[in-house]
C-alpha cells in the first residue's frame, strides 16, 4: 500500500464518519511530515452551514496544529475532487499537493475553476477512486428510494 493509499484510507474514514451523521460522505485528512495534522468531514446539515465542507474542516484543524495558516509542506488528501470554494481555501492555504479520489463533473473546481489551487500545487486523483465514488452514489441512491 502506498502512502497516498494509506492516507485515502483515513479520509475514507472520516467519510464515513459524514455518513453516519447522514451528511455527504466526504472526507479528509491533511498530512505533513508524514503526520495527519488536521481532519474533517463534511458537515454542511448539522451546523447548517454551507462552508462546512470536509476540506474546510481539515484546513482549520491542521493550520491549528501547525500554528499558521500557511500549509505549505502538506498533502490534503480527499475523498472527492474539492469544489471551487475548497480549491479556493486550498489555494489560499498553499497546500503543496492535493490527492483526491472521486472526480466531480457537476460540481468540481476542474470544471468552474481549474486555476484556483496554488500554481506550486501538484495534483494526483483517483487514488480510491471507485471505494470513494460507490461512497457517494449509495448515499444518494438512499436518498432517492
Amino acid at each position: 500500500m502506498t502512502d497516498d493509499e494509506r492516507y485515502m484510507s483515513l479520509a475514507l474514514s472520516e467519510a464515513r464518519k459524514a455518513l453516519a451523521a447522514d451528511e455527504i460522505p466526504v472526507g479528509c485528512v491533511i498530512v505533513c511530515a508524514n503526520q495527519v495534522v488536521g481532519r474533517g468531514y463534511n458537515l454542511t446539515q448539522t451546523l447548517s452551514d454551507v462552508t462546512a465542507h470536509a476540506e474546510m474542516q481539515a484546513i482549520t484543524a491542521a493550520a491549528e496544529t501547525l500554528g499558521g495558516k500557511y500549509l505549505t509542506e502538506c498533502t490534503l488528501y480527499v475523498t472527492l475532487e474539492p469544489c471551487v470554494m475548497c480549491a479556493g481555501a486550498i489555494g489560499w492555504a498553499q497546500i503543496s499537493r492535493l490527492v483526491y479520489g472521486a472526480s466531480d463533473p457537476k460540481r468540481g473546481y476542474t470544471v468552474f475553476a481549474p486555476k484556483a489551487l496554488h500554481p506550486k500545487c501538484q495534483v494526483v486523483q483517483g487514488v480510491a477512486e471507485e471505494e470513494c465514488s460507490t461512497l457517494i452514489q449509495q448515499f444518494f441512491q438512499s436518498k432517492r428510494s
